[in-house]
C-alpha cells in the first residue's frame, strides 16, 4: 500500500530528531534549519540532473504556500518546545492529524457526500490517545500561551500535509514539491538567523570538525528522505490512513530515545505505544478491506476532489 510510505518517512524523521537533538548541542535552531534545507536542495538537485526532471512548475503560489505554511509551523513547534515540557509539546504537535480528520469530517458533512468513514476517524483518535499515554503531557496554568502557540503549529502542520496532497494530486513530482520546501528552509534559515544576531554582526557556528559535519549531513540526508517518502505518502495514499500512520513516529523517538539517550518507559508508555500500532493496523487493514479496485480517487477522498 501506498501509505505505508508514511511508516518510513516516520522512521526516518525520528532518526533526523535524534541528530538535530545532537547537533543543537553546537548550532543554533535557525542554522539547523538552513543546513537542512543546504542539503537537501544539494541531493535534489543533483537527483533531478540526473534522472532528467524539470525546477519548472506551474503552481508557483500553492509551493509558495505550502513552504510558508511549513516554516512558520516549524518556527512555532521549536518555541513550544523551549517553553513547554518536551512531551507536552510533542503531545500538542502530534494533533495535526486530529485536524485533518476534523476537515474531511466538516468537508463531508456539508457536501453531504456520505463519505464519513467513521472506522478511519475513530483510528486517528485512538492513536492520539495512544500518544497521550505514551508522553503523559502536562503544563502549569502560566503555560497556556506557549501550548496555545503549539496547538497552532499542529494546525498549520495539517494544513501544510493537506497542501502536499493536493500538489501530489495536481501531478506535482515528489522532488520538486520537497525541493522548494527545502529552498524556503534556506531563506528562513539565513533570515531568521540575521534577526537573532540583531543589530550586533552575524556569526555562524564553523564546521571544524567531523562530528558536526557528520551530524548536519545525515540530518539533511534523514529530513530529504523522510519529506519525500511522506509526500508520496500523501500523494497516492488515503488522506487518513497516511495520518494516522504518522504517529508510528512517537513509536520511533521513543525507540531511539532509549537506545541513543536511555530513555526510561512506565506501564502507560508502553500501554500507548500498543495503542499507537494496533490503531494504524487497523486503520490500514480497513483502507484494505473497504477501497475497491478501480473506484475513483474522487468519491474516495474529498481533497482530490478539489483539485
Amino acid at each position: 500500500m501506498h501509505s505505508l510510505w508514511m511508516l518510513f518517512a516516520s522512521f526516518m524523521f525520528a532518526a533526523m530528531g535524534v541528530l538535530v537533538k545532537l547537533a543543537s548541542e553546537t548550532y543554533s535552531t535557525s542554522e539547523l534549519v538552513m543546513y537542512r534545507g543546504i542539503i537537501g536542495i544539494t541531493v535534489l538537485t543533483c537527483m533531478i540532473r540526473i534522472q532528467g526532471g524539470s525546477f519548472k512548475t506551474t503552481m508557483p503560489l500553492a509551493h509558495l504556500w505550502r513552504g510558508f505554511v511549513g516554516v512558520v509551523s516549524l518556527w512555532l513547534w521549536f518555541y513550544s518546545i523551549a517553553k513547554l515540557p518536551l512531551a507536552t509539546a510533542m503531545t500538542l504537535n502530534y494533533m495535526a492529524p486530529i485536524w485533518i480528520a476534523v476537515w474531511l469530517f466538516t468537508h463531508g458533512w456539508w457536501h453531504s457526500k456520505n463519505h464519513v468513514e467513521w472506522p478511519l476517524i475513530v483510528a486517528v483518535f485512538m492513536s492520539f490517545v495512544g500518544v497521550t499515554l505514551l508522553l503523559q503531557p502536562a503544563f502549569h496554568s502560566n503555560q497556556l500561551g506557549p501550548a496555545l502557540v503549539a496547538l497552532t503549529s499542529s494546525v498549520l502542520s495539517a494544513m501544510a500535509y493537506m497542501q502536499v496532497r493536493k500538489l501530489g494530486l495536481a501531478g506535482e513530482p515528489e522532488y520538486r514539491v520537497v525541493f522548494y520546501f527545502a529552498v524556503t528552509n534556506v531563506i528562513a534559515g539565513v533570515g531568521g538567523h540575521v534577526l537573532e544576531a540583531g543589530a550586533g554582526p552575524v556569526a555562524w557556528h564553523p564546521i571544524n570538525n567531523w562530528k558536526g559535519f557528520l551530524l548536519l549531513l545525515g540530518m539533511g540526508l534523514c529530513a530529504t528522505a523522510a519529506q519525500m517518502a511522506m509526500t508520496r505518502a500523501y500523494r497516492l495514499g488515503k488522506t487518513l490512513v497516511v495520518a494516522n500512520l504518522q504517529y508510528t513516529g512517537i513509536v520511533f523517538s521513543s525507540a531511539w530515545g532509549v537506545l541513543v539517550f536511555a530513555d526510561v518507559f512506565d506501564w502507560h508508555s508502553w500501554l500507548g505505544i500498543a495503542v499507537i500500532l494496533a490503531s494504524g493496523s487497523a486503520a490500514t487493514f480497513y483502507n484494505t478491506r473497504s477501497t475497491e479496485r478501480g473506484k475513483a480517487i474522487a468519491d474516495t477522498d474529498p481533497i482530490a476532489s478539489e483539485v
